[in-house]
């Protein structure tokens, strides 16, 4: 199983995260991108540990049901592992390599770049463009995951009923959906920094013309918020997160548990940004979008830009996509930011 490699073919997007599993069906019609289908199925606590597929076959029952619902067309698919998964560098080679003598150099050299033995590994590599060093040389990029951490995944998938045919890496899938929705953000901007916020993860990712050029992960996210509804209302983990979703709360919910979580999200964002800026050229963004399971809450968006003093927006990757009449398109619009892995990686058909 390699990172990257996809030949042209219809590909199922499945992202598994720490507490659910998303799919996305994209098929190209009349030249534009349609969303056949998608769904999100909540994961059993347990089933993922610190980013750690624990019971593949647990997992795999949730995609096999996912994949009925959806009525998916075929059983090939792309999912990924998180970045922290994976080792990437990128090395300047000789141009008139093929792609074989490549793969043996790399392999030859691998234990410069991997801390791993190279039988634990899953390696791949994709040349990028033309390298800086020299004319004779281009830059490529060395992508390397110990194997449990693919292998686990592509175990889930297969007892869901699905063949991977693509292990992508996290942040590669969400830029692909990124880049999808970029040009329809407001006056251009040229630097746009968009904050995933995850369960147990805040990630921001800083995009220049649309490509990412810097990330940092945080301790931070969604478990917070279900943490603090459980404290305040004694329920169970269970229970918060469904009467959190459902807006099944007692009046008092949005300003002794929400606002200050909001608050606290806009610190967290604030304070990375502080320390991008500390450690780059540029001293503010033009654009902020806010994606992942938590970034629809009601009043994050509006009040985020409030604070910052930047126009924020929610990210929604199917803003340019026909969408399928069976789709419900006001959930889509609160499920849309929390898809945009498993639509990154739906698009891996279309490479």
């Amino acid at each position: 199983m390699r990172l990257f490699t996809s030949k042209s073919r219809h590909l199922i997007g499945v992202d598994i995260c720490a507490t659910s599993v998303k799919l996305v069906d994209i098929q190209r019609q009349q030249g534009m991108f349609h969303l056949k289908s998608y769904g999100i199925e909540r994961l059993p606590e347990g089933i993922v540990v610190d980013k750690i597929l624990v019971d593949t076959e647990a997992a795999g029952n949730i995609i096999t049901s996912l994949a009925r619902r959806c009525q998916v067309a075929g059983s090939n698919a792309a999912t990924a592992v998180s970045g922290s998964a994976v080792i990437t560098k990128i090395i300047d080679m000789d141009m008139t390599l093929s792609d074989v003598e490549r793969e043996a150099q790399i392999r030859l050299d691998a234990d410069q770049y991997v801390p791993y033995p190279l039988e634990d590994v899953n390696l791949d590599f994709e040349v990028l463009g033309p390298s800086l060093v020299s004319e004779d040389m281009v830059q490529v990029l060395l992508a390397a995951s110990r194997s449990e951490n693919v292998d686990q995944r592509v175990d889930a998938l297969a007892f869901g009923g699905l063949q991977t045919k693509v292990m992508d890496i996290e942040s590669h899938a969400i830029e692909r959906a990124f880049g999808l929705m970029v040009d329809s953000l407001p006056n251009v901007p040229e630097l746009v920094a968009l904050v995933d916020i995850g369960h147990n993860q805040t990630t921001l990712y800083i995009a220049k013309n649309g490509e990412f050029i810097y990330s940092r992960e945080q301790l931070f996210g969604g478990a917070q918020l279900t943490e603090a509804i459980q404290n305040r209302y004694g329920l169970s983990a269970e229970e918060a997160t469904l009467s959190k979703r459902e807006r099944t709360l007692p009046d008092d919910y949005y300003p002794e548990v929400l606002t200050p979580f909001i608050e606290n999200t806009i610190q967290q964002i604030t304070r990375s940004l502080q320390f991008y800026f500390s450690s780059s050229q540029y001293s503010s963004i033009d654009h902020v979008v806010l994606a992942g399971g938590s970034s629809s809450i009601a009043g994050l968006a509006g009040m985020a830009q409030q604070k910052l003093g930047v126009t924020v927006s929610v990210a929604n990757p199917f803003i340019n996509m026909t969408i399928a009449p069976n789709i419900d398109n006001e959930q889509l619009a609160v499920d849309a930011p929390s898809l945009m892995a498993a639509c990154g990686l739906a698009l891996r058909s279309f490479d």
